[in-house]
């Protein structure tokens, strides 16, 4: 009896690592076949959109898909507004990001907690709540169908932020204290010191900003009413038109395009992954 339980001790940690690996492997399969779908179906005919039984293989790769949505519709236009419009909010919202991260974590100022509290605030209201006044300022300011009605709206971010906010705070006193006694002003204090010592943080905001900014389509959608003004998210919706209504018919050209559009993020993510899971671990320890 007492070796039956040794036993079962012994082998118990073996079993829930193998548990483990089958958990992940799950459910890494069910957060991929989604994006595994979408390019397959890029690829495949018309015809074989068509099957009864869907197939998870094509049986004849279709390439010529991604040129014609090329030539179905002004993609070259669509992403160099969408690199303008996601550029111009990260330029934006680091800058403020980072003045404002510092004022609430190493400034002293009346009603610095209660600014604070607004700014937490902001973070629980949706755009959608709010687009009206927003989009009212935007239209009589005449930047319908502009970069400066896409981009300045959304120049402050209050997730920016509360996680700078929460990095700067970690950051240690006596570093800022010693930058001070170098003669290091507060523009100083926060290039050479805060924001080098923040770097994951930093990073992980900029990038979580890009592809917010990347996938943008409900305000993009609210001021712009022409196609030489509007983004990738935009662009592939209109690709849904281009048969009148029966997007059965060309799903591998709609799965064309969102797979281009995906392909900017997706390339990031391989590439800073590690500083996005540091910089909101580094955040979150505060």
């Amino acid at each position: 009896m007492s070796n039956d339980i040794r036993s079962s001790h012994r082998y118990t940690p073996k079993f829930l690592i193998v548990l483990r690996y089958i958990l992940a492997i799950l459910v890494t399969l069910i957060m991929v076949f989604p994006i595994y779908w979408m390019v397959i179906t890029s690829l495949k005919t018309p015809e074989e959109l068509l099957l009864p039984v869907p197939t998870l293989w094509p049986k004849k790769f279709a390439w010529h898909n991604y040129r014609d949505v090329l030539k179905m519709a002004p993609f070259g236009q669509y992403i160099y507004n969408t690199i303008v419009m996601t550029l111009g909010i990260m330029a934006l919202q680091l800058f403020t990001g980072i003045f404002a991260a510092y004022g609430f974590s190493h400034g002293r100022f009346k009603g610095q907690n209660v600014l604070f509290l607004v700014v937490l605030g902001a973070l629980m209201i949706p755009i959608q709540v709010i687009f009206v006044p927003i989009y009212v300022m935007v239209a009589k300011l005449n930047w319908i169908n502009t970069f400066a009605g896409l981009i300045l709206p959304n120049a402050v971010s209050a997730y920016f932020i509360f996680m700078l906010r929460q990095s700067f705070k970690s950051v240690d006193k006596s570093y800022i204290e010693a930058a001070r006694v170098d003669g290091m002003g507060r523009i100083g204090v926060i290039f050479n010191v805060l924001v080098p010592m923040c770097k994951p943080t930093v990073l992980t905001v900029t990038i979580i900003t890009f592809i917010d900014g990347w996938n943008s389509y409900f305000w993009p959608k609210m001021v712009t009413t022409k196609p030489f003004r509007r983004t990738l998210a935009l662009g592939v919706q209109e690709l849904r038109r281009s048969y009148a209504g029966i997007e059965t018919w060309n799903y591998n050209q709609i799965m064309a395009g969102a797979t281009m559009s995906i392909i900017p993020i997706v390339i990031l993510f391989i590439f800073l992954q590690k500083y996005i899971i540091s910089g909101v671990s580094k955040a979150a320890m505060k």
